[in-house]
């Protein structure tokens, strides 16, 4: 037969409990089942024989009862209940599903799917609320790294100064005319020197542009230069007497074209300019006729 009371002295107060967990203050119950938490007679899930609890399972409450008549059976010893997503829906629901039991259970029971339904509340707005993530830092593989840095310089550091030393003693001609050296770097070193050279001499060309610009020069002027001068003063002149005694020979030819007709009646006719026609006329020699 099972009694409560014998099962509470057996464990809440003589002997071992393994959900039990003893502090200076307070007694702890590890156990899923339990309403409260805390390790005492009204609390304890296998000290009570009329038992019920509240569950959450992926996000969904459940109410969790237990009776005498089902202790021969583990496998049917509690039975579970489905509550709404509604918070008032829900609480009516363990209402009438325990309204026959004590009223500590009843309120207990409330009382945890009130906190249930407020932590599920917090997880939805967190995970809808933008997150920091956290990236844990290696510090071993960081400083492994590191070290493989300096050494790739090091040795890039190292072959270029041997590629330099190469390419100067095979500038010099120290090794003769028998050469096992790499293509691509002599390729490399012609190129480098063509273009050290193309640079040298666009400074150059530069150079000289700006000390032309700089300069200023003063030059005599020579005789040549003055003769030609002369020659185009006379030949202004002797044209300004052409266009004058033009201007003479107009005006007498329209005076007496004026004196012989009347003015005509209407607007003025446009003055044609004067033009001189000279004719060639070809002379055939005379021949000489012989007597006969």
């Amino acid at each position: 037969m099972h009694s409560d009371d014998v099962v509470w002295d057996t464990l809440g107060n003589r002997q071992f409990c393994s959900y039990k967990i003893t502090t200076k203050t307070q007694n702890f119950c590890r156990n899923e089942y339990n309403l409260t938490g805390l390790c005492n007679r009204s609390s304890c899930p296998l000290a009570n024989s009329q038992y019920a609890t509240v569950r959450e399972e992926k996000g969904r409450c459940y109410l969790y009862m237990k009776t005498i008549e089902r202790a021969p059976f583990p496998r049917r010893l509690w039975e579970r209940v489905l509550l709404s997503k509604n918070y008032e829906k829900a609480l009516e629901e363990i209402d009438e599903n325990l309204i026959y039991w004590p009223r500590f259970i009843r309120h207990k029971c409330k009382q945890r799917f009130t906190k249930i339904t407020q932590y599920l509340i917090r997880i939805r707005k967190l995970t809808l609320k933008r997150q920091r993530k956290l990236v844990p830092l290696r510090r071993k593989i960081e400083r492994r790294e590191k070290r493989r840095e300096e050494k790739a310089l090091i040795a890039a550091q190292l072959d270029n100064a041997i590629e330099k030393e190469l390419l100067e003693r095979l500038k010099q001609d120290t090794y003769g005319d028998i050469y096992n050296f790499p293509i691509h770097a002599f390729d490399k070193a012609l190129q480098q020197q063509d273009a050290e050279s193309e640079s040298e001499s666009d400074a150059e060309n530069e150079e000289e542009e700006e000390e032309d610009t700089d300069k200023r020069e003063f030059v005599e002027a020579d005789d040549s230069d003055l003769s030609d001068f002369e020659d185009m003063d006379k030949l202004e002149t002797s044209s300004e007497g052409e266009q004058e005694e033009e201007e003479e020979v107009e005006q007498k030819a329209s005076r007496s074209k004026s004196k012989g007709k009347t003015p005509l009646k209407g607007p003025a006719r446009r003055k044609r300019p004067y033009i001189e026609i000279e004719y060639e006329e070809e002379t055939e020699p005379t021949t000489k006729t012989k007597a006969a």
